[in-house]
């Protein structure tokens, strides 16, 4: 956790005096102008903290930590100003976020006291983000193997599908990658309500019934309503919902996120249908001409997943009993009961709960002993 704080003025003799006065609490970087201190943000920071001057020429400093707050929006802002106006510090706090607004010139104490609290408050902004990654993470790794255990053609789809994203994500250089690939992963999680063999219809590539159309419509809007009361999921959980719509609709989120969950639902919707085609058994080539008939679709998406290389199986594939398998192998076969009910689906990874699902259906003797498996491959 970075404990630096930037010190921004367009006057060089003041930063070098707030270097001497403060070099003994904290880890003091100055910058001269606007510019400077965006670039030393960009490579050399994070920083906790950083103190600017409201009063400088180009770039003032509510357009400069209104900047800093989209760069670097864990650090901790706080203006400094000559310039005893109200209207001045309602700007700067409404508009930058500021964290704390000092008149100048101020002296040593007010000025340790302020970037003390600085530091608390940056401290609890780190804390609070790890808490909610960290959460995130293990709630979308706890849906993620639900979906396994109880429709593995879905989740066998949706590692399809993720795949397919990373892809675009990559080529497109896309900012947040971490969010398309969630909302790939998640994008099936409505299934867990339909009927194993509507999945098993979809996962073996035939058409549905329309009964079965249907109820198979309707399930990205169930993986919204289970997923966008997390933290931080509502925009993927926008994008599930509108997977397969060729005009996603407007929501009530910013211009920005709009643009990049609008689309994300395109991507999914690219990846959908390029993955079903290729299940029906038409060629990377005669799918990537029928996506290009398809409205509201970006050129660039498309391309990228002609790019895919196919897909190889992994290292070393050999047959083992279920009782010897073990967490991180994967399924080179699927795994069916005798009455052909899918259990486990090619390709799936084995984890500890697929494994227990496994030998429960074992020990009633529904499937064989032995499976193929390999390593996975190391990216």
């Amino acid at each position: 956790m970075s404990e630096k704080i930037l010190f921004v003025d367009d006057e060089p003799v003041l930063l070098q005096g707030y270097q001497r006065l403060l070099r003994k609490e904290f880890q003091v970087t100055t910058a001269v102008g606007g510019a400077a201190a965006l670039t030393m943000i960009q490579h050399l920071g994070p920083f906790a903290g950083v103190l600017s001057d409201m009063r400088r020429p180009g770039m003032d400093g509510i357009e400069f930590l209104l900047t800093v707050k989209t760069l670097a929006p864990d650090t901790v802002r706080i203006m400094l100003t000559g310039v005893s106006e109200l209207q001045t510090a309602i700007d700067a706090v409404n508009e930058g976020n500021i964290f704390r607004f000092l008149s100048k010139p101020s002296n040593k104490e007010i000025l340790v006291k302020v970037l003390t609290e600085a530091l608390a408050q940056h401290h609890l902004i780190c804390a609070e983000k790890e808490l909610l990654e960290k959460t995130l993470r293990g709630t979308v790794y706890v849906l993620t193997e639900v979906l396994s255990v109880v429709s593995p053609a879905a989740f066998s789809r949706a590692m399809r599908v993720r795949r397919y994203v990373q892809q675009v994500v990559t080529r497109l250089s896309l900012g947040s990658p971490w969010k398309f690939e969630v909302a790939a992963m998640m994008s099936q999680l409505g299934c867990v309500t339909l009927d194993p063999d509507t999945i098993e219809t979809v996962y073996a590539g035939r058409e549905l019934s329309p009964d079965e159309e249907a109820q198979y419509i309707n399930h990205p809007r169930v993986a919204q309503d289970l997923l966008e009361n997390i933290p931080r999921m509502e925009p993927i959980a926008w994008m599930i919902a509108h997977q397969n719509e060729e005009w996603p609709a407007d929501c009530d989120i910013s211009e920005r996120e709009l643009v990049e969950v609008r689309l994300g639902a395109q991507i999914i919707r690219a990846a959908l249908t390029f993955d079903a085609l290729l299940r029906r058994g038409h060629s990377r080539v005669e799918a990537a001409h029928y996506l290009k008939t398809c409205e509201g679709l970006d050129k660039r998406i498309i391309e990228a997943m002609v790019e895919l290389e196919p897909e190889i199986a992994g290292n070393g594939a050999r047959i083992l009993p279920i009782t010897e398998l073990v967490n991180g192998v994967v399924l080179e076969q699927d795994v069916r009961t005798e009455k052909g009910l899918l259990v486990a689906a090619k390709g799936q990874e084995i984890t500890s709960p697929l494994l227990l699902k496994l030998k429960s259906f074992l020990g009633k003797g529904a499937i064989p002993n032995e499976v193929v498996v390999s390593q996975p491959e190391v990216p």
